[in-house]
């Protein structure tokens, strides 16, 4: 686990030195506190980052292969490394170090490009192939590891990091398409970034940059494929696959633990992970009745690890927020991130990888939006023409009991869902934002999906948007830049191509019910996990936002978004309003707020502030 940073000059005739590749790999010295290694040309400099996991002695990078005409540098760990390796030197390449990196560099000279299509794992890679003169970057199935990048008339950049591509512009602001985006979903989605100029290689994607210029293309993409077979074939597939996920996710030169949360995602990975050794868990919980460390330390007792909790409290939360905002590195205002920079920060006085359970949700219906569709089925299932003249009866009545459930059930669904955050809507954005006048609404972006889905059922859908959205924009965002804020690697079993191979062509009736989700999955694990986890609802981390925001640090934040100059995008009068209707109870608006503060910390950190 490391961070990555790369340039590649257009004209060779800049006289150029790599102190700008070395801020670069500064500015993320929690990536890779281990080591670090820089490589600089007339064309290219590299530099990299190191957090030592495997071959802790050797493998560091840049890493070259046997005549020096390649360059690689690796964020991520390649989990079938060692059958890579096996049929590479049978096929007469050299290897130099014991690491898991080096096959990515051997499988490109046998197959080009097309070396991503034998990968199992998380990854981001910089390739720099000096006699073609071109560098080739690549980013993981789903999008575990992030890599940034910028490209002007002079240079291509990139990074592990926002913050390190920053340091190559020679203006930063906001991008304000992005802007009206990230008020809709709490993050900005697909490929750009708040920061105007900087984008992100989507995950399945390649990239490749010469002196002609920049080409993207998609290697893979998550499809789904109901095949109807007798359930219990499934759990037995699911049972076998998420074996076989957690023994080679715990390939390791350094202590492995696990984090551990109230829910079966956590439980079933950590059940696993104790039959191979003994491990250590962590969990944290916030101080009141919903405290997920009660839950949590029954589990770990049962399960027998050695476990380790933090309860949170209120100053414990907002002290880390000033690191928060530095370490996410764009701007994500989910409340549990910070709850998870904590985790991290426990974790780290323990070990130096944790599993973790992101993904199942996506994979196996997890969430209870998911059972939407079925519970919509009678109003949904009448023609469009009736539900579309249902729908504009509705609109312009006044609040009823049950206006809500009938106006979604007019609506169809690649016009009601666009991911599992909605925080702002068109309407209340258009009051909030000056919309630009490219801008196209977040049903725009999703559309694509939905049309390219169009013989999945209503479930399967959704997951497919969620995996493309919500995920990669969030989940794995927060997951990411939490855990490598404390110097520590997270793995995701769940996120594993073989483990997507069996959940996507499991039936959605399989794993949704009207009363729960992940069905199937919670029938598969019964075995191994402990009865009071089983049919436990999901609660994440669930962050008293709204009771703080009523008290001291409701002016705290509203304070805060006055002195951030962020007015010069947001209508401050309104998140006034916003903050009062709070406030006196007639509204919950804790989410709203949080996610225009959470943007006007980041505005100040990143935008306005020359100290990086």
């Amino acid at each position: 686990m490391c961070g990555i940073n790369g340039i590649y000059n257009f004209d060779l005739g800049i006289n150029k030195d790599n102190s700008l590749i070395k801020r670069m790999a500064g500015n993320m010295l929690h990536r890779g506190p281990d080591n670090n290694g820089f490589f600089n040309d007339k064309r290219v400099s590299l530099g990299f980052r190191r957090l030592s996991i495997i071959d802790i002695s050797g493998a560091n990078q840049p890493i070259s292969n046997e005549d020096g005409s390649l360059k690689l540098l690796c964020n991520g760990e390649i989990y079938n490394y060692k059958e890579l390796r096996e049929m590479l030197i049978s096929k007469g390449h050299r290897f130099s170090t014991n690491g898991d990196a080096e096959t990515i560099i051997h499988l490109y000279e046998e197959y080009g490009k097309d070396l991503v299509k034998y990968l199992r794992g998380m990854f981001a890679f910089i390739i720099y192939d000096i006699i073609k003169d071109k560098i080739i970057l690549g980013r993981d199935h789903f999008g575990i590891k992030p890599l940034y990048y910028t490209v002007n008339d002079d240079m291509f950049a990139c990074s592990s990091e926002l913050k390190s591509v920053i340091l190559t512009l020679k203006n930063k602001d906001i991008d304000n398409e992005s802007l009206a985006y990230y008020l809709t979903y709490q993050y900005v989605p697909l490929s750009k970034t708040m920061v105007k100029d900087i984008f992100r290689l989507l995950p399945g994607h390649t990239l490749e940059v010469d002196k002609n210029g920049v080409k993207v293309e998609r290697y893979w993409q998550a499809e789904f494929s109901s095949v109807q077979k007798p359930k219990d074939e499934y759990i037995e597939e699911i049972k076998d696959v998420l074996r076989d996920s957690v023994n080679v996710h715990m390939q390791s030169d350094v202590p492995v633990g696990a984090y551990l949360s109230s829910g079966i995602d956590s439980t079933v990975i950590t059940s696993l992970m104790t039959k191979i050794k003994d491990i250590n868990t962590f969990s944290v919980g916030f101080e009141g009745k919903q405290n997920e460390c009660d839950y949590s330390t029954e589990t770990a007792r049962l399960l027998k690890t050695n476990h380790h909790k933090w309860v949170i409290s209120q100053q414990d939360y907002f002290k880390a927020l000033r690191d928060y905002i530095w370490y996410i590195d764009e701007p994500v205002a989910d409340p549990s991130a910070v709850a998870l920079y904590l985790l991290s920060k426990l974790a780290s006085q323990h070990v130096k990888v944790v599993l973790s359970g992101e993904g199942a949700d996506e994979l196996f219906g997890g969430y209870r939006i998911y059972a939407e569709p079925q519970s919509l089925r009678g109003v949904g299932s009448l023609p469009s023409a009736v539900r579309k003249a249902g729908l504009s009866v509705l609109k312009p009545l006044p609040k009823f009991y049950g206006k809500n459930y009938l106006q979604r059930a007019c609506t169809d669904l690649n016009r009601r869902f666009v991911g599992n955050a909605k925080i702002f809507v068109d309407e209340v954005k258009d009051v909030l934002v000056s919309i630009p006048e490219n801008y196209s609404s977040p049903f725009d972006l999703t559309d694509p999906f939905y049309k390219e889905s169009e013989h999945l059922d209503c479930v399967k859908r959704m997951q497919l948007i969620d995996i493309n959205f919500w995920m990669p924009g969030n989940i794995l965002v927060k997951a990411d830049k939490m855990t490598m804020a404390n110097s520590i690697e997270l793995r995701v079993p769940f996120l594993d191509i073989k483990v997507f191979d069996v959940a996507r062509k499991i039936p959605s009736e399989y794993n949704i019910t009207p009363q729960t989700t992940k069905v199937i999955l919670r029938e598969a694990i019964k075995d191994f996990v402990p009865d009071h986890i089983i049919n436990r609802p999901k609660l994440g981390f669930p962050v008293p936002l709204a009771h703080w925001i009523r008290g001291d640090f409701g002016k705290e934040c509203i304070n805060s978004i006055r002195e951030s100059n962020i007015g010069k995008y947001i209508n401050l009068e309104y998140v006034e309003k916003l903050y009062n209707d709070h406030k006196n109870g007639s509204a919950n608006n804790a989410r709203k707020i949080w996610t225009i503060y959470i943007l006007a910390m980041w505005y100040k950190r990143f935008i306005l502030s020359d100290i990086f």
